[in-house]
């Protein structure tokens, strides 16, 4: 939207809610870079913004749908990039390691262009969680009444289909907002979506103490009318 504050006069504080599951991705930088130069009395300062701070978290991540639809019968490229949309209390999802962040936007201190210029972040895949993933598939395939549920279970909970991504806000220096449970990312009931590109025609085997190796590269353009994009490429490393 164009606003323009009447007589030139500006806000004391704003209140921002253009946070995606990416926290940048629905137009941040711009829109709040715009609101520095033109609508905020103290745009400097961390008390003139609701939130203060945006943040994305990631890690990779096992999906039961990834293991149970393949090809030739389901071609999950036809997505073409697209990341599938989770609700954060979805089990179907489960992470393989601890998140990491990998954005931290301060609205008193914004900047323009890109966020994350290839950053370099290595996963160990953790078998403790491992583990809770095959128990919590072994329920979910339980119940959809797939066959040998178990033996599918064990394939899924040792697999990655691609690198999990989610939003946290932070109201204040005591209040805060979590997506997922902080810090282990746990689910818990959330209006954001965790957003997840699939990043193979099929999942990727790996074992508790192997290592994913990740490069995030995210675009985030100074206009607001130009889309930000985010490149995620992996490789996984056996022990």
């Amino acid at each position: 939207s164009d606003i323009t504050l009447p007589g030139g006069e500006k806000a004391d504080f704003a209140v921002a809610e253009i946070v995606g599951s990416i926290a940048s991705e629905e137009g941040a930088y711009a829109t709040i870079s715009d609101a520095h130069e033109r609508l905020v009395k103290k745009p400097n300062d961390p008390r003139s913004w609701i939130p203060s701070r945006i943040q994305t978290y990631a890690a990779p991540a096992s999906y039961s749908l990834h293991n149970l639809f393949r090809p030739p019968a389901f071609d999950w490229s036809k997505l073409d990039g697209e990341p599938v949309r989770f609700n954060c209390r979805d089990e179907g999802l489960q992470l393989l390691s601890d998140p990491v962040l990998v954005e931290d936007i301060s609205f008193a201190d914004i900047g323009k262009g890109t966020t994350v210029p290839n950053e370099r972040i290595s996963f160990a895949v953790d078998g403790r969680r491992v583990d809770d993933n095959i128990a919590k598939f072994n329920e979910e395939f339980k119940r959809g009444r797939v066959a040998d549920p178990e033996a599918a279970s064990i394939v899924a909970g040792n697999s990655v289909s691609g690198i999990a991504l989610w939003p946290r806000l932070l109201l204040d220096d005591d209040v805060q907002v979590n997506t997922r449970h902080y810090p282990e990312g746990g689910h818990q009931r959330s209006h954001w979506q965790t957003v997840m590109p699939i990043m193979a025609p099929e999942p990727v085997a790996v074992k508790g103490g192997d290592r994913i190796d990740v490069v995030f590269d995210f675009d985030v353009p100074s206009e607001v009318t130009k889309p930000s994009s985010y490149k995620i490429t992996a490789d996984v490393v056996g022990v």
